[in-house]
């Protein structure tokens, strides 16, 4: 059985952590996926080994960007029709405040849909989504 069928088959029983856990780098970071209705909320942990400054403590600023780059990856994969990892075109990202070393969160909002190209928005958080720790914007090419 192929990787892009073993994805199809966990996501039709929504078993979206197992499918995060196959990708090294969402593995290392420790993400994991919450389903709340029609959204996914990411979750970054509270790991030292994502801090970039120990001394504040603050996460690294690339830990962060990875973190919201592989949110909207998955969760193309998993919410619309993909049957395979869609590859990053361009990813910017604002970063708003220090991450804090404490649970992260982000959410995936697709701004657009093609027939090759994707655009999405995600918002990275910590303690309130009014309060976000990062914005960022993502084109991903579909396979």
């Amino acid at each position: 059985m192929t990787w892009q069928h073993e994805v199809h088959r966990l996501e039709q029983h929504k078993n979206y952590d197992r499918v995060i856990q196959e990708i090294p780098y969402a593995r290392f970071i420790g993400m994991s996926c919450i389903p709340i209705g029609q959204s996914l909320i990411f979750t970054l942990p509270a790991k030292e080994d994502n801090l970039g400054n120990p001394t504040l403590p603050a996460l690294h600023g690339g830990v962060i960007a990875g973190f919201m780059e592989m949110s909207a990856s998955l969760f193309v994969l998993l919410t619309q029709d993909v049957r395979a990892m869609p590859k990053v075109i361009d990813f910017a990202i604002d970063y708003l405040r220090p991450g804090r070393l404490q649970e992260t969160y982000t959410e995936v909002q697709v701004i657009r849909h093609g027939k090759k190209i994707v655009n999405a928005y995600v918002l990275a958080w910590q303690d309130t989504k009014k309060t976000p720790t990062a914005t960022a914007r993502v084109h991903l090419l579909l396979p």
